[in-house]
């Protein structure tokens, strides 16, 4: 059965998305088989994956609203062993869509979508989270099981995640008692810049196991990726950002290896 891991943080800017991409094409380095939800509605990962939002036609509005079944709206892109439930502005309309139908936002519309089946196909199923705490961001926190928390090296970097850690825990309590953040990874690390080393410092004092070693470069490279709709290891592999998430789906791979076996 597929690991569903959400990739969130209401902060703007702090490197969801290019965690979501970048990690799954990191997993299929590992041989293994990997689902991208696209559940922001600016569906930039859904662009860096190779298709054109406004192009798309079936997309993971018509997964939640029970029109498609998930199979249905699949993508295949070009890397091998990542598939994709594309995104487009479409999806800011969700919860007009569902009153007009006479439906009351629910926060298990993808819980419901993502079934047994499609749990069987993949060896993860990961989650990039739109910038806030809306529907579609709980919807991701009530199917997932562990959670990935980016952290950018920058002002203000802590500023968003007690209210995020709040949420968490309220979802937990009522809707999702098996969710566990699986780390905060820091993003956007400059070692030549003392802001951006004191920020890491303090995440790793304040949240110490919780805190992904690897570290994810301030990387010129990992821009021109994203221009060029590439993930980091199919543009540099031989990057410093390249090897940052290959390393980060190896501490990924290895927390359920250990789990496995305890």
């Amino acid at each position: 059965m597929s690991h569903i891991i959400s990739i969130v943080n209401q902060k703007g800017g702090v490197g969801k998305t290019t965690t979501a991409y970048n990690l799954a094409s990191a997993l299929r380095r590992y041989n293994k088989r990997v689902l991208v939800v696209d559940l922001d509605p600016q569906g930039n990962c859904t662009r860096v994956l190779g298709i054109d939002p406004e192009l798309a036609r079936k997309t993971v509005l018509d997964v939640l609203l029970g029109d498609l079944e998930w199979k249905k709206a699949l993508r295949k892109t070009s890397l091998h062993h990542i598939h994709l439930l594309p995104s487009n502005l479409s999806l800011a309309m969700l919860e007009k869509e569902l009153s007009k139908r006479g439906r009351s936002p629910s926060t298990h519309l993808l819980s419901d979508a993502l079934d047994e089946r499609c749990r069987k196909v993949y060896d993860f199923v990961l989650i990039d989270c739109p910038p806030s705490l809306s529907l579609l961001s709980l919807n991701a926190l009530v199917a997932s099981e562990e959670l990935i928390v980016p952290i950018q090296c920058e002002y203000f970097a802590l500023e968003a995640l007690p209210k995020l850690l709040s949420t968490i825990g309220k979802v937990q309590r009522e809707d999702n008692p098996r969710l566990e953040v699986l780390g905060l990874v820091l993003t956007m690390f400059d070692a030549r810049v003392k802001l951006s080393t004191d920020i890491a410092q303090k995440v790793r004092q304040d949240f110490k196991e919780r805190v992904f070693p690897s570290v994810i470069p301030r990387s010129s490279a990992i821009a021109e990726a994203a221009f060029r709709n590439l993930p980091i290891d199919e543009y540099r592999p031989a990057s410093q950002g390249s090897a940052a998430y290959l390393s980060l789906a190896r501490e990924v791979l290895s927390y359920y290896e250990k789990r496995k076996e305890g």
